[in-house]
């Protein structure tokens, strides 16, 4: 576990040193559409952690029951191609909207990233599912060296926005450089989960389904911004989008890296989950209002000197984006323990309640800063109340059945 931190630290300042490199490397206009692709690689990514998130959950409980189901990577296999064809085969009804420059390119990079983050997903998953947690330090590490290091290189050598595109999906080999090099993740690859792959298929599905509607939020939303906004991306859409990302990142990187730890103990504590959640929910919150504090007396100051004067937004506006990015971590934590107890279908409503009231927060007529900063607040909110329903409807199911002298009811 310590490992595991350790390389969400490495994972987090790595984050931050690729956004600032690429912010001072290509300037405000050219970092917005760079940002946009990244929006756009974590959006499909992002949809992918389902994989690792439901891989996750049937390895664990195959150790925990005892169960010897089919292995999930070949099904993870198949996602992550399947996925590619679909952006490739898409893209020439949404690409123009959504890339500025290096268009075709884009797509290409997109596509052969997906395919490649199946398998990473799927390893990932494993490896949590198993608790072999030195190995999955391990690949986080290797894949934020491998960005920045590359990020460093494109910097220096004044290669421009094509080369940090090429940098974003790069980190997605780190699953192969982790099989040849670690014997414990070559073994993982034979582990078995808990259900057959009918269901297991069903189950990915669904968890990909919650987890595309988180991506929109976390790492899709200046793809977002781009579409409600009118006209091309200006100075102040980056420095949002970039405030966004900052402010984000001291709690959602680390909450994503432990995202295989939470859903491991929130499926250890299935009849006691509330009080599972209570120390990761504490420990969010207490950073969440630190750095809103923090955000709203040197957001401004700091935003400028690290990144330029194009870069220019109120503490007040960076403060709400801290209180959103706080929203958007419970609502993280929330969504793991309804899928860990098996409330696949709330877990996923959840995530798209919080999406869609979003989106259409971002169409209010207010400033960008407004629009933005009031989305990314109230949407989480609502898909927060919907993941413990889904916890309570669980409990009375489990009181039910109890009191009818009947077995539990079993998870959807």
């Amino acid at each position: 576990m310590r490992r595991v931190a350790l390389a969400t630290v490495i994972a987090a300042v790595s984050g931050y040193l690729v956004l600032l490199i690429a912010a001072r490397a290509l300037g405000a206009e050219g970092y917005a559409a760079f940002a946009v692709f990244w929006a756009a690689y974590g959006l499909v990514t992002g949809t992918q952690n389902g994989q690792l998130q439901e891989t996750t959950r049937a390895v664990r409980g195959a150790r925990i029951s005892g169960a010897d189901g089919p292995r999930p990577m070949p099904l993870n296999v198949a996602v992550g191609v399947g996925l590619a064809l679909v952006v490739a085969v898409t893209s020439i009804g949404w690409a123009g909207a959504v890339f500025e420059w290096y268009r075709i390119e884009s797509v290409v990079l997109l596509a052969a990233g997906v395919a490649a983050f199946g398998i990473y997903a799927g390893l990932g998953g494993m490896l949590s599912g198993l608790g072999r947690w030195g190995p999955f330090a391990t690949l986080l590490i290797v894949d934020a060296v491998i960005r920045l290091v590359l990020t460093v290189i494109a910097a220096i050598a004044g290669w421009g926005l094509l080369a940090f595109l090429v940098m974003t999906i790069a980190g997605t080999v780190s699953s192969a450089v982790v099989v040849l090099c670690l014997r414990p993740a070559r073994t993982a690859l034979g582990a078995g989960g808990d259900v057959r792959v009918p269901e297991l298929a069903r189950n990915t599905v669904t968890a990909m389904a919650a987890a595309l509607a988180s991506a929109v939020l976390v790492m899709g939303f200046p793809v977002l911004i781009k579409l409600t906004t009118s006209g091309d991306l200006d100075s102040v859409a980056g420095a949002v989008i970039l405030a966004v990302t900052l402010t984000r990142a001291p709690l959602l990187v680390p909450l994503n890296s432990f995202q295989g730890v939470l859903i491991s103990r929130f499926v250890e504590n299935r009849d006691r989950v509330l009080q599972a959640l209570s120390a990761p929910l504490l420990i969010v919150a207490g950073v969440g209002v630190v750095g809103a504090v923090a955000a709203w007396l040197i957001g401004p100051w700091l935003l400028e000197t690290l990144f330029g004067a194009d870069y220019r937004l109120s503490g007040s506006t960076i403060a709400a984006l801290t209180i959103g990015a706080m929203a958007m971590a419970v609502l993280t934590l929330t969504g793991a323990m309804a899928l860990a107890i098996g409330r696949h279908r709330l877990y996923a409503a959840g995530w798209w309640v919080a999406t869609a009231a979003s989106i259409a927060l971002l169409f209010i007529p207010a400033d960008l800063e407004a629009r933005v900063s009031i989305a990314l607040i109230a949407g989480p909110l609502l898909g927060m109340a919907v993941h413990l329903w889904a916890v309570r409807s669980r409990s009375a199911d489990h009181v039910s059945a109890e009191r009818d002298g009947d077995r539990p009811l079993p998870a959807e």
